[in-house]
């Protein structure tokens, strides 16, 4: 995947880019750090705590944060069955419950990921996703000493459990990056550009200002 993001960034004349990741794309956006760090200006991790820190960390109190769903989507085969046909309860539940705001999403847009989540194959792709945290952590544990060496912004929903009520998250992002600043979102969940979209985008818009491109 990191090669062909540097291929396209070649195509487009992008030497160095400023990357903004939320979740699962601030992991991405963690490793890409570390392994291009000529190819990256500056990185934002929006609600997201590192895939090491979660392994280090894990027990039942976690768990109990929402990280359960680390385990679940780690059984081969399991969850797929378990989750077909009944997309819409899976999804709705994760939405409901990580939201500040359980009604922040209608019915109908909810049913767009339904959707997207009924193509064949594609929960098997979200579940594979969790099964490569073993290699996630192994290569973040090998390089756990070299620092991410560009600006990073961590932001996060003060009331979401598994981020902002789980752990001190800028003293965590301290651990893998030189400089981070940390913005706190409070009356926010997980979805933090959905639900505080004034505040992500006055910091990112801040965060990005003297960028050149």
């Amino acid at each position: 995947m990191a090669q062909d993001v540097i291929a396209l960034m070649d195509h487009l004349g992008h030497r160095r880019i400023a990357l903004v990741g939320h979740d699962r794309g601030a992991r991405v956006g963690t490793r890409f750090a570390k392994d291009h760090r000529d190819r990256i200006d500056r990185f934002a991790a929006l609600n997201n705590i590192p895939t090491r820190i979660v392994a280090e960390t894990y027990d039942v109190r976690l768990a109990r944060q929402g990280y359960w769903l680390f385990t679940f989507l780690g059984v081969p085969d399991l969850p797929e069955a378990l989750i077909a046909g009944r997309e819409e309860i899976w999804l709705t539940h994760f939405y409901r419950s990580w939201s500040y705001d359980p009604g922040m999403l209608t019915p109908e847009e909810i049913a767009v990921h339904v959707r997207a989540h009924q193509q064949p194959g594609a929960v098997r792709g979200s579940c594979m996703d969790h099964r490569a945290a073993s290699q996630d952590v192994a290569q973040d544990t090998e390089d756990a000493d070299r620092l991410i060496d560009c600006p990073v912004l961590t932001m996060w929903g003060e009331e979401f459990s598994a981020v902002g009520q789980a752990c001190d998250v800028l003293e965590v992002w301290r651990g893998p990056a030189r400089n981070v600043r940390g913005v706190p979102i409070p009356r926010c969940g997980h979805l933090c550009q959905e639900e505080r979209p004034d505040v992500v985008d006055a910091e990112l818009l801040d965060f990005l200002a003297d960028w050149k491109g």
